[in-house]
C-alpha cells in the first residue's frame, strides 16, 4: 500500500475543527511563487498547479524510468498547499484577493535530493514540452503553530482564524506572523468538485510565547 502522508502525519494533516498547537518540523517541497487572484482562470495560480503537479507525478513515476532515487517508496502525492501574504497588510484581507502574494507547495517525500528534484524539472520540460523555469525546491522549517481545520468557504475563514488567536492568547502565545513565517493553508478537498460548505482546508499561523 502507498505511503499517504495525511494518514501518516495526521497531527499537521489532519487536525481537529478545534485549535491546537503542533511543532512542524523542517520540510522540501516544490513550490511556484506568484501574485493575484487564486479564483482567476486565466491567471499565476491556475498555471502554478500545473507546473506543481507536472513534476510531482514525474517524480512518482520515476520507478518506472531509467532515473531510479535512492530510498524511493510508494507513495500518495501529498496534498496542494499554499503560504499567503498582502504587502502591508496584517493578517488576510480576503476582499482583495487581486492583491494576494502566494508560494503554492506540494510537499516532496524526505528521500527527494536535489539532484532529484533539478532531474525532474528537465525530464517534465522534455516529456511535455513546457516551461517549467518558475518551479523551485523550496525548504521551509514552520516551527511553532496553531493550527485548525476550517470547513467550509475560503471566505468564511476568518471566523476559524479568530478562534486560532483567541485559543493562542489563551494559552500564552502571540501571532508571530513575518516576512519568514507566513498564513499557511493545505487543502484537503478538491474546490473544482467539492460545494464550498463541505471544503476542508488546515490553517496554520506561527506563534511565540508572549514577550519573546
Amino acid at each position: 500500500m502507498a505511503f499517504d502522508f495525511k494518514k501518516e502525519y495526521k497531527e499537521f494533516y489532519m487536525p481537529k475543527g478545534t485549535p491546537s498547537i503542533v511543532t512542524v518540523p523542517k520540510m522540501n517541497f516544490i513550490a511556484v511563487r506568484g501574485s493575484g487572484d487564486p479564483n482567476d482562470e486565466e491567471g499565476e495560480y491556475k498555471q502554478a498547479i500545473g507546473l506543481l503537479y507536472g513534476i510531482a507525478f514525474t517524480i512518482k513515476m520515476s520507478k518506472k524510468g531509467n532515473h531510479q532515487i535512492d530510498g524511493y517508496f510508494d507513495y500518495v502525492v501529498p496534498p496542494l498547499e499554499g503560504f499567503w501574504w498582502q504587502n502591508g497588510v496584517i493578517g488576510v484581507d480576503y476582499t482583495n484577493k487581486d492583491s494576494f502574494q502566494w508560494i503554492s507547495v506540494i510537499r516532496l517525500p524526505d528521500f527527494v535530493t536535489k539532484e532529484d528534484f533539478d532531474w525532474a524539472v528537465t525530464e517534465a520540460a522534455a516529456k511535455k514540452k513546457q516551461d517549467f523555469s518558475k518551479v523551485e525546491f523550496f525548504t521551509y522549517d514552520e516551527g511553532l503553530c496553531v493550527q485548525c481545520m476550517h470547513i467550509g468557504s475560503y471566505d468564511d475563514e476568518p471566523a476559524t482564524v479568530q478562534l486560532m488567536h483567541d485559543f493562542m492568547e489563551q494559552k500564552g502565545y502571540e501571532l508571530d506572523i513575518t516576512d519568514k513565517r507566513l498564513h499557511h493553508e493545505i487543502y484537503l478537498s478538491d474546490a473544482r468538485k467539492t460545494a464550498p460548505e463541505k471544503l476542508r482546508t488546515v490553517i496554520r499561523h506561527p506563534i511565540k510565547v508572549k514577550g519573546r
